[in-house]
């Protein structure tokens, strides 16, 4: 998969991050700036649903729940795909209790606004944690074919507490 950046990523720690409303694998409207002042935020950028790192990647944010929802932090799993095929995803792996959040129109433009849609037009993989004042906190690009080390976002999360 090409792993040429569409533009150069401008985001870094301190920023402000970009608002934007997706729609969630039951359909439903997902703005990030509802969070400010209530939950840090985890944001899980991925290729497409349905591939082998992401089949891992996923499930195992949903292990961590309990973790996530102890560090009053919020996952949310981001990719080019529709929420149709996200509903369909998350029921074949067995049923993902957060967000899987679909910027499927306009094509990528959340992953554009990030810095992280690639030529071939997907997501990179790619981690951001935003903290309660919708500041970004934490950014990680990761390697396409390898499972994120989600301990590193739940230790990043545990210094921020």
């Amino acid at each position: 998969m090409e792993a040429t950046l569409t533009s150069t990523p401008t985001l870094k720690v301190g920023d402000k991050a970009p608002d934007f409303t997706l729609q969630d694998q039951t359909g439903k409207d997902i703005t990030l700036s509802s969070y400010v002042g209530k939950k840090n935020v985890v944001l899980a950028f991925h290729p497409l649903a349905f591939t082998s790192v992401c089949d891992v990647q996923m499930p195992g944010y949903n292990k961590e729940q309990q973790t996530f929802n102890g560090l009053n932090a919020q996952v949310f799993a981001i990719s080019v795909d529709s929420w149709p095929a996200h509903r369909i995803w998350a029921e074949q792996l067995g049923g993902i209790d957060y967000p899987m959040l679909a910027d499927f129109w306009p094509h990528g433009e959340v992953a554009k606004r990030y810095g992280v849609l690639l030529e071939s037009g997907v997501a990179a993989r790619a981690t951001f944690i935003i903290d309660m004042t919708g500041t970004i906190r934490y950014i990680e690009l990761h390697e396409m074919g390898k499972v994120p080390d989600r301990n590193k976002v739940i230790e990043f999360l545990k210094s921020m507490s």
